[in-house]
């Protein structure tokens, strides 16, 4: 179909091989299937391009405030329970737990990491004051 033969508004070009283009010089479509072909395609590259991205940014956990623990050789306030045959370092690691049980942090890390004492007073202490 040469450009004369075209009715009128009908803005596609014949192009010299013979195959028509649109309005924008992209060759037109022939059948239903290329078009799911090319949807299918740019489905797929878009789909990839999301995977390239890498994982969403997440914040970093917020930190709970902190208090000083008590010191190692000072005697903690006396508990709701009867502690007194506990050695001092489970009795003050239970002082800084039930504390640390209200929301502020009591806890002595170094110490939490060190003392088997002092780690199970503070478990022990988080997990009954809490129940409260």
């Amino acid at each position: 179909m040469s450009p004369k033969d075209r009715p009128e508004g009908d803005c596609r070009s014949a192009r010299h091989d013979g195959e028509t283009t649109g309005p924008k010089g992209l060759p037109e479509v022939a059948s239903r299937s290329g078009t799911a072909a090319w949807l299918c395609a740019i489905c797929a590259a878009l789909a990839l391009s999301a995977c390239a991205l890498g994982p969403p940014m997440r914040s970093a956990p917020a930190q709970q405030p902190t208090a000083p623990p008590l010191p190692r050789n000072a005697e903690p306030p006396a508990p709701a329970i009867n502690l007194s045959g506990f050695p001092l370092s489970y009795r003050q690691g239970y002082a800084d737990g039930c504390a640390s049980s209200g929301g502020v942090v009591h806890k002595d890390a170094s110490r939490f990491a060190a003392d088997p004492n002092y780690r199970t007073g503070w478990q022990d202490g988080v997990a009954l004051c809490r129940r409260k």
